[in-house]
């Protein structure tokens, strides 16, 4: 069986090398799973020209001791890959108007070269919000505020064929809602005025259903804020093929460490529909 032949960046200049502004592939750290000094060691030597990021997700970080987060961020740092904190700034909140200041100077410390402010964990006005990203350029790291795009479920089509004129009742609303997204364009202009380097935007649930709702909200955002700005998380394979396939290799994707090769794999073939040709196609080249 022959293997996929590799696109040539070099002839389009699609992919820059690293420190690349666009394109960029940021990976989860440890968190959701296992990940030692070995283990990011291996994923660095083998696929370190991959890896332009590394998130200590869920404030994992906390729980590490300080020496061994500096050893990890400085191995990093020799394969050319910044490091973010993650979502944990919101811990900072209600101890006192320092709290957030001694936390960025911390985090300058250890080496970490981003901060991400979620602003669905913080929950504070947007005016503090904007404050604490102007704090974290200030102190000489950069910022990454991270947004939330939600849905209805309800306004989701369901499958299947019926009879021309049969009734449908109506599916009950959810919880969730589609989040005014001018609102959050506005949002996210304002922070990078601010200084911010990076927007975040997890609109997973948004691609997963983007075949049959909502593909224009993605679109709205690319187009407002420009696709070297947004970073999307990508929970899974086929969300990082949709955003791939709809936007190019110059997209950037926040994933799972598992998933940085698949990912790549992705940015520089021509693949067919299907994402799990990802995976039976990387066992003829690795």
């Amino acid at each position: 069986m022959s293997a996929y032949r590799w696109k040539s960046f070099e002839e389009n200049e699609d992919r820059p090398e690293k420190p690349r502004r666009y394109g960029v592939t940021e990976m989860r750290g440890p968190h959701y799973s296992l990940l030692n000094q070995n283990v990011l060691q291996d994923i660095f030597e083998s696929m370190g020209e991959f890896v332009d990021g590394l998130k200590f997700s869920g404030g994992s970080h906390s729980l590490i001791p300080k020496t061994v987060i500096r050893e990890m961020i400085d191995m990093a740092h020799r394969h050319d890959v910044y490091v973010s904190t993650g979502n944990w700034a919101e811990h900072t909140v209600g101890k006192g108007p320092s709290a957030f200041k001694e936390y960025i100077e911390e985090c300058k410390q250890l080496g970490f070269d981003t901060i991400e402010l979620n602003a669905g964990s913080l929950g504070v006005p947007e005016e503090t919000f904007l404050r604490f990203v102007r704090m974290v350029k200030s102190g000489g790291l950069k910022a990454e505020p991270h947004f939330e795009v939600k849905f209805n479920k309800s306004d989701i089509p369901k499958g299947g064929d019926r009879a021309f004129g049969a009734y449908v009742p109506p599916a009950p609303r959810s919880s969730e809602f589609v989040e005014d997204v001018d609102l959050l364009i506005r949002r996210a202009e304002r922070c990078l005025e601010a200084g911010a380097d990076m927007i975040m935007i997890d609109a997973d649930d948004i691609s997963k259903h983007a075949d049959s709702m909502r593909a224009d909200i993605i679109a709205k955002v690319i187009g407002r804020l420009g696709i070297e700005k947004i970073m999307f998380e990508a929970s899974n394979q086929r969300t990082s093929e949709w955003f791939i396939k709809r936007y190019g290799p110059n997209v950037n994707l926040f994933v799972d460490h598992s998933h940085v090769m698949d990912v790549e794999c992705l940015r520089g073939r021509n693949l067919g529909r299907n994402h799990s040709s990802v995976l039976g196609s990387s066992y003829f080249l690795f």
